[in-house]
């Protein structure tokens, strides 16, 4: 059995992947994104993304080197910005006055290395994410609740922000910030089964 490891803490993908029947661990990859993004500087929302999603899966990797590592990243791209997580309930509320009634790309980067075959791949998904004409006061409710502080974009489809999204045009998975089929279409890549992953 492949010992998977997801290089996240993040609730919502290990919720995800254990909905999708999906065995594994997860563990935190240390990585300090905001300097490397700061360093790098990379060029748009794909490429940050799986930059990210990359460095995390390296971080585990190198610990774990007969495991199967995911490394995943997330960020909205909204009027030629790139927007990752708010953190401020000042900036969360600011961007959502900003986003209601309009539309923005959830961009989702994943990055698998398989240790035992010395073997990786890349992926960068996005799907149209279109959101709900908010007033004032249920942007200022919403964000005191602090669910849209630590989530790329300021909201979750999977949480209280889910009745704020109107639609959306895409994988609904990638705005989750794990796209299902973006990881089997990787497994595939990499000559493994993700049948295999089930529980």
């Amino acid at each position: 059995m492949i010992d998977f490891i997801l290089a996240s803490t993040s609730p919502a993908r290990k919720k995800l992947l254990l909905e999708a029947g999906i065995k594994f661990r997860d563990l935190a990859p240390g990585v300090d994104e905001d300097e490397m993004v700061l360093r790098e500087n990379p060029e748009g929302p794909a490429n940050l993304t799986v930059m990210l999603a990359a460095a995390k899966a390296a971080a585990i990797a190198a610990k774990e080197p007969k495991a199967l590592v995911l490394g995943c990243d997330s960020a909205l791209y909204f009027e030629g910005e790139i927007l990752g997580k708010p953190l401020s309930e000042d900036v969360a509320a600011a961007r959502w006055r900003q986003m209601r009634g309009k539309s923005g790309l959830l961009f989702s980067g994943h990055h698998l290395i398989y240790g035992p075959a010395g073997t990786e791949v890349s992926l960068a998904t996005s799907t149209e994410v279109h959101f709900a004409d908010l007033t004032d006061a249920q942007i200022d409710r919403y964000v005191a609740t602090r669910e849209p502080l630590q989530v790329a974009g300021a909201f979750t489809i999977d949480g209280l922000g889910g009745a704020f999204v109107e639609r959306i045009s895409g994988d609904y998975h990638t705005v989750v910030g794990l796209s299902l089929v973006g990881l089997r279409k990787m497994m595939t890549d990499l000559e493994l089964d993700y049948l295999s992953l089930w529980r």
